[in-house]
């Protein structure tokens, strides 16, 4: 089920269409002449893609949905401060759990809505559900976005480059240098084998910055970003329906794991048809663990302005 059938939300449901992970996708707007064009939009393209029902909802079917998808949130008005709208999302965010967990659903809820860390907690709170069932997009997409980038610099398929984006959905992330291998090899170890690789110092900094900003240049071209996301959402939700165990950056609560507590944010996950089965634990470098630590203290400081 998508809550929220704007860009993000519409292009999710298409992409999951697409896909056929799916037996049945329902879209809910509070906007509903939206909601039902991009319903009738999407069925039209039936003959194209897997057989799936799609379909416009309301607030009973979160009751039989398998994940529930929240893409829904406010957009940030002329003068408001980003407190503002936050405040407003957290409103938004809180009523559709409660709905949801009036309904007696089994779901498990995946937050979309940035800033996505702050409002997964908030869901998870609200909720009062197992801390993996309450999950967000997390840096899923800011990894891809790494992986990309890796694959042009080094020339090599993306599917053999492996590298993880840890922390925030935000200006606070890191890239993980020490989990990111090419082919089971440290891109470090790669990178320093090969002379035409001699400044990969200064392009270790320049794919970091890039992958930070990405959205921020995007935003710039074009207004917003959807595509990117949608289809990293898909990946997701094909762990979870499919019980695949996929190892995903998503944004979960930390119990203690990389030495931080009570704070949602992105490491390395196995996504099972639970939300998040199990939290991979692993050393850091020192230069990561702290820069980790940096990361939950901006998240954990957005929390305790709304009071949660």
């Amino acid at each position: 089920m998508v809550v929220g059938a704007g860009a993000v939300g519409s292009t999710f449901a298409y992409a999951l269409a697409r896909d056929g992970a799916a037996d049945e996708i329902v879209l809910i707007d509070a906007n509903a002449q939206l909601v039902e064009g991009q319903v009738l939009d999407l069925a039209h393209g039936q003959p194209f893609f897997p057989s799936v029902e799609i379909r416009v909802g309301d607030q009973e079917d979160y009751g039989d949905a398998d994940v529930i998808v929240i893409t829904a949130g406010a957009a940030q008005r002329p003068g408001e401060s980003r407190l503002d709208l936050l405040q407003r999302n957290r409103r938004i965010i809180e009523s559709i759990v409660d709905d949801i967990v009036a309904s007696g659903s089994g779901a498990v809820v995946l937050v979309v809505t940035n800033p996505v860390d702050v409002l997964a907690y908030v869901a998870w709170r609200r909720a009062g559900w197992p801390a993996g069932r309450v999950i967000s997009s997390g840096t899923v997409l800011d990894s891809a976005r790494l992986r990309y980038l890796l694959s042009r610099y080094l020339a090599i398929d993306i599917h053999s480059v492996h590298a993880y984006v840890l922390g925030e959905h935000g200006d606070s992330q890191l890239v993980a240098w020490s989990l990111s291998h090419i082919g089971g090899v440290p891109v470090d170890t790669y990178c320093g084998s090969a002379s035409r690789f001699a400044d990969w110092p200064e392009q270790k900094k320049r794919i970091a910055e890039e992958v930070k900003r990405s959205a921020y240049h995007i935003i710039d071209y074009k207004g917003a970003t959807w595509f990117g996301v949608g289809m990293a959402l898909v990946r997701i939700i094909r762990s979870i329906l499919r019980d695949e165990k996929s190892i995903l950056t998503v944004s979960t609560v930390l119990r203690g794991e990389y030495g931080l507590q009570d704070v949602c944010m992105s490491v390395p996950c196995i996504v099972t048809h639970e939300g998040v089965g199990q939290i991979i634990s692993t050393r850091l470098r020192d230069e990561e663990q702290e820069a980790l630590a940096r990361s939950a203290g901006v998240i954990r400081k957005a929390l305790d302005q709304l009071g949660v």
